[in-house]
């Protein structure tokens, strides 16, 4: 089977943006969010690695990150972080 290598960048792409913002802003619940979303991210590319009609997981994650991300790039107009992660989850879907 066809491992999904552009949903574990994904996931990677998430889960690391989690690690800059703790390790840049002391931000608690930026690493906790983007661990968390990274893992689902993670487990979902696995998923469907597994199974190529099991995309439920990875489609949630990312629907969940674009509508929280892009309304924080609406709210502050500043591409990073929100404005990122916000266009690489709408592609990812």
């Amino acid at each position: 089977m066809a491992m999904d290598w552009l949903g574990f960048g994904y996931a990677a792409v998430v889960a690391s943006g989690g690690l800059i913002g703790y390790a840049k802003a002391g931000s608690v619940p930026s690493l906790a969010a983007g661990l968390f979303f990274g893992s689902l991210a993670g487990l979902g590319a696995y998923q469907l690695s597994q199974n190529p009609n099991n995309v439920w997981l990875s489609l949630i994650t990312s629907g969940a990150l674009t509508a929280i991300m892009g309304t924080r790039f609406y709210n502050s107009r500043k591409f990073m972080p929100a404005g990122l992660i916000a266009g690489v989850s709408l592609i990812s879907e």
